[in-house]
């Protein structure tokens, strides 16, 4: 299931709602993202996605991109 729109609804709602990265366009690099709109970012994909994220996976690193954020939904799908 593609799940970018909903990330894309979720970056809006915490950032820039112009803001259309690309898939691999670092969040943080551009200046969508920044270490404090990561916690409401998290948030508000734990809400679009009835998921929850621990603490522990919380980084920039597994946020980086759109796709990287996509792979980790997958993941806790499965």
């Amino acid at each position: 299931m593609d799940k970018k729109p909903g990330i894309l609804k979720v970056l809006h709602a915490v950032a820039d709602p112009s803001a259309d990265p690309a898939p691999d366009e670092s969040l943080f690099d551009s200046g969508i993202l920044d270490s404090f709109a990561l916690t409401d970012f998290i948030a508000g994909l734990e809400e679009e996605f009835s998921i929850t994220i621990p603490d522990s996976d919380i980084s920039a690193r597994k946020f980086e991109t759109v796709e990287k954020v996509e792979q980790y939904l997958d993941s806790k799908n499965k």
